[in-house]
């Protein structure tokens, strides 16, 4: 009798053999043949099930199981490996003439090679499209995939297996019932699709980073990342298209090794076709680059290659190509492309800027797939929308930018653009200042974060001494900071796990957080980072209002009635308190300890500089220029970097410059330090 465990552990393994088959026919129907044949919904039934029947039983899970194609922990470097044939490039040439020179080269050399006359015998080719990717190896043994790997210089690539796993068009199990060999390596193509990489595109645009160019920048930035995990969250593909190595006899010609290719699972051209002579190939060229704007992927041409293999061995390789294939290349595209979405990209101030996506087109040698709108102004004015044929050009050289809306006899145009109500990243409120629009949820958005931390960190504003660019990159890339708050959340073994930390640099940083918790209203108001809330504009609102709730409480009529505080900056702070995420961040911030001097709480102190102006010049012996500033501020008085008549005090220390003699001529004046320090004290 079978122990009751073990009959349920060999249930389970039958049901995980199950539905590890049922997803990979399901994979390989939606990601090679683009024919789903079930919904969403039962797909994720399917593949939960099997999630759960292997963590009920960890030691039946298989490195070939749809489960594991999430990604795993970022490698310290790609490591290289050897190719086991060279990975040849291919001659291009781009003309009619170039192509039936190529003909009968092949047919001369042929007639040479094999001793009789070849001149009316015809010249079977196989002609596919050329992919614009990234070619890489993939390696199987007994039916599983083992290795991959980038062309690299085509002899050594870079190991990218644990990367490629993530793919779901590239089967990690060969079909057993189609018999494939013991050993086989395969070259094939990494890209995008179009739709996937607009919309990639557009989630980076929208966070305010720079786009990638193409799809296959897209597709090779993606495949050589050390995080599986990033790679696993891009829309990668990958089709086959020729057998580098393997056991047994190889198929007699090219068009029968992709059919094997395919009945073994692994993806290979659709749009490819056996060609009976040379004008064949001709015909299919112009065929598939009149057809090259409905392809769902980008193509620069068509590869040709001599069907026979024995012909293809006799017509041999050079040093770096071989002699029976060319990539025949289509004439890039000149200027005019289409748009193919409108996205707004939030930058680092909160600005939405209208961006579109283009059709990737040549423009000066450089191949541009997005351009500026400007504005939401400038797109009604000019009238682009999505779908249009337009002409692009290069600002200055530099800048890609659309010209001209071109008309097309007959078209169906979309809808006018619009401006979104709600911020793409955060779901903030949007508002507008004069032709621009911007997020309102300033401290809160994920777009505005590196931009916002710098701010907040300033002198100008809490004064984190040691939080730079660089450091601030960090901490949000690594997702240890996703918003102000958390900031003052972060621990030292956090630190030490970053790029250039050590105990004691993380010790100094930490204090320097620490210390910025004591602050006055109007540097936290600055550092909040409050559209046209400067240093000057936040001391009179820290001095009007006394309070920040009684600030953020404050109407857009009553903001107006405060003198410097005009219709724009009204606007802007009514916008800023409105919002819930923004008065969430600053109660995350009073909880985790920030306090700051709110001057109609602290009336009672004595304020010695109050109304006082002053400049500084020279260099002081017991202060830094800061902190003379905070002590100028915090006493009550006020610290300008021009003179004028009314100036109160001018503070000259070592080497002054021009600012003592313009002092000296408008009667400003003029203290030691020591004085300085004596006005600090009540009396």
């Amino acid at each position: 009798m079978t122990p009751p465990n073990t009959a349920k552990r060999a249930a389970a393994y039958d049901r995980i053999e199950t539905l590890r088959k049922e997803i990979r026919r399901h994979d390989h129907c939606y990601y090679v043949k683009d024919r789903p044949e079930i919904s969403d919904l039962a797909y994720d039934r399917l593949f939960r099930e099997l999630a759960d029947l292997e963590a009920a039983y960890p030691d039946l899970i298989t490195q070939d199981s749809p489960t594991q194609r999430v990604g795993a922990p970022p490698l310290d470097e790609l490591t290289k490996v050897t190719h086991e044939r060279p990975m040849l490039s291919l001659d291009s040439i781009t003309d009619r003439e170039e192509v039936l020179a190529f003909d009968k080269r092949v047919r001369r050399e042929l007639a040479k090679e094999l001793g009789r006359e070849m001149e009316s015998e015809a010249i079977h080719y196989t002609v596919e499209p050329k992919y614009d990717g990234l070619s890489v190896e993939l390696v199987y043994e007994s039916g599983r995939f083992v290795r991959g790997a980038t062309r690299g210089d085509g002899y050594v690539g870079e190991d990218v297996t644990i990367n490629l796993r993530t793919l779901r068009s590239l089967p990690l199990t060969l079909a057993a019932e189609a018999d494939p060999p013991a050993h086989l390596a395969v070259r094939g193509e990494v890209y995008m699709k179009l739709g996937d990489f607009q919309a990639l595109n557009r989630r980076i645009t929208e966070r305010g980073d720079e786009a990638f160019a193409n799809p296959r920048n897209a597709a090779a930035g993606s495949l050589r990342q050390l995080d599986s995990r990033i790679t696993a969250e891009r829309p990668l593909v990958v089709t086959c298209y020729e057998t580098m190595a393997r056991s047994g006899a190889p198929p007699p010609t090219h068009w029968a090794e992709l059919d094997s290719l395919a009945a073994w699972g692994l993806p290979v051209p659709e749009e490819r076709r056996r060609c009976d002579g040379i004008d064949a190939v001709l015909a299919f060229h112009a065929e598939i680059e009149a057809a090259r704007e409905q392809l769902p992927f980008e193509i620069d041409g068509i590869v040709v290659k001599v069907n026979h293999r024995d012909w293809q061995v006799a017509l041999g390789e050079k040093s770096r190509s071989p002699r029976w294939a060319i990539a025949f290349k289509f004439a890039p595209r000149k200027e005019i492309t289409t748009v193919q979405d409108i996205v707004v990209s939030v930058g680092r101030t909160g600005t939405l800027t209208p961006l579109a996506l283009l059709k990737p087109v040549e423009v000066g040698g450089v191949t541009i797939s997005r351009a500026t709108l400007h504005n939401a102004d400038e797109v009604a004015r000019k009238d682009i929308r999505v779908g249009d044929t337009v002409k692009v050009e290069r600002a200055g050289d530099v800048i890609p930018a659309i010209a001209e809306r071109v008309p097309v006899p007959d078209e169906q145009r979309a809808e006018p653009f619009r401006m979104p109500e709600a911020c793409p990243v955060c779901g903030a409120a949007v508002a507008r200042e004069g032709a621009y629009y911007y997020c309102s949820g300033q401290a809160a958005c994920p777009a505005q974060l590196k931009g916002a931390l710098e701010h907040f960190a300033s002198k100008q504003a809490l004064y984190i001494d040691g939080l730079g660019k660089k450091t601030v990159a960090q901490l949000v890339e690594a997702g240890l900071v996703r918003e102000l708050p958390d900031l003052y959340e972060l621990t030292q073994d956090q630190l030490l796990a970053l790029d250039g930390f050590a105990d004691k640099s993380a010790s100094l940083l930490l204090e320097a957080i620490r210390l910025s918790k004591q602050a006055t209203l109007d540097r936290f108001l600055m550092g909040l980072g409050i559209r046209q809330v400067g240093q000057h504009i936040a001391k009179v609102l820290s001095r009007r209002f006394g309070t920040l709730d009684r600030l953020a409480a404050a109407d857009r009529n009553t903001l107006e009635s405060v003198h410097e505080i005009g219709p724009e900056i009204a606007a802007s702070l009514e916008s800023f308190f409105r919002e819930e995420r923004n008065r969430r961040v600053i109660q995350r911030l009073r909880e985790l300890g920030i306090r700051f001097e709110e001057p109609g709480v602290a009336e009672g102190r004595a304020r010695p500089l109050e109304g006082k102006t002053f400049a500084f010049t020279g260099g002081l012996t017991q202060l830094s220029r800061d902190e003379a500033t905070r002590l100028v501020e915090h006493s009550g008085g006020r610290v300008t970097s021009s003179l004028s008549k009314h100036t109160h005090y001018v503070v000259a220390g070592r080497d002054p410059g021009s600012k003592l003699d313009e002092a000296r001529r408008l009667g400003v004046r003029i203290l030691t330090e020591p004085e300085f320090r004596s006005l600090l004290e009540p009396s």
